[in-house]
């Protein structure tokens, strides 16, 4: 005959073993999940129309900040009158912004990320270029200077950028001080800011120009999100600007 007192050991030993099971099955969920996180890729063009997607700017402008009269937007083709850059109000850390844009003959423009000053925002920020690499300025520059490199520091893996007058897909992804730049469908620069600490040289050894004045790898990352406007004459258009935050 079992007693009351019997059963104890027995149970404990049983609830013991319980707990157990549930420490494991914890820490085998957490390391799926950290496996998962850790295979994200940023290789492709996103599907903008999932949940977390937005405008990065109303059709109005009126979340943008802009010297007025500069930026208009007609039938939802964002363009500017002069080189003055078009801001984000809000500042951001990391997400990924995905755009069309398309280049007049000539243009030398940019996306501009992390940027802590807006006023100043050459050496407080990073540039993704956009050129015109088939004219006769843009096609003979040093490939930093060409779309889609990370401008004055890493060029583009190769050319996808379409010719003058067609639509380009551009998704710029930054995740803490990395940066993914796909264009047209093709991974062509992924560039780890940690690896810049010299506002001279880059690790390539190529010269940086000068009024890139701070190390990359210094830069802060909370900033506006910026477009270049009409530089040296040559007019860009943007459309479809669509930004997710990422955690």
């Amino acid at each position: 005959m079992y007693t009351t007192n019997s059963l104890l050991p027995s149970l404990f030993l049983k609830h013991l073993f319980m707990q157990k099971i549930m420490v494991l099955c914890f820490a085998f969920v957490f390391a799926i999940n950290y496996y998962l996180s850790a295979q994200v890729s940023y290789d492709k063009h996103p599907n903008t129309s999932g949940a977390g997607w937005t405008n990065l700017f109303h059709t109005d402008l009126s979340d943008a900040i802009f010297e007025k009269g500069v930026w208009t937007v007609s039938d939802g083709v964002f363009t500017a009158s002069k080189d003055e850059a078009l801001w984000s109000e809000k500042a951001y850390d990391n997400f990924i912004l995905d755009l069309e844009f398309k280049n007049a003959g000539g243009t030398n423009s940019g996306v501009i990320v992390h940027a802590t000053d807006i006023k100043e925002w050459i050496p407080h920020s990073v540039e993704i270029q956009i050129a015109d690499d088939y004219s006769e300025e843009w096609s003979k520059v040093v490939p930093s200077w060409q779309c889609a490199a990370i401008f004055g520091h890493q060029p583009a893996t190769k050319r996808t950028v379409k010719k003058a007058g067609e639509w380009n897909h551009y998704t710029i992804t930054c995740v803490d001080k990395k940066i993914w730049v796909v264009l047209n469908g093709e991974l062509v620069n992924v560039c780890d800011m940690n690896l810049y600490t010299s506002a001279k040289t880059n690790p390539d050894g190529s010269e940086i120009p000068s009024w890139l004045s701070n190390p990359m790898a210094s830069l802060a990352l909370h900033g506006h999100i910026g477009f270049q406007g009409k530089h040296a004459g040559a007019p860009i258009y943007f459309r479809n600007i669509k930004i997710k935050e990422l955690k």
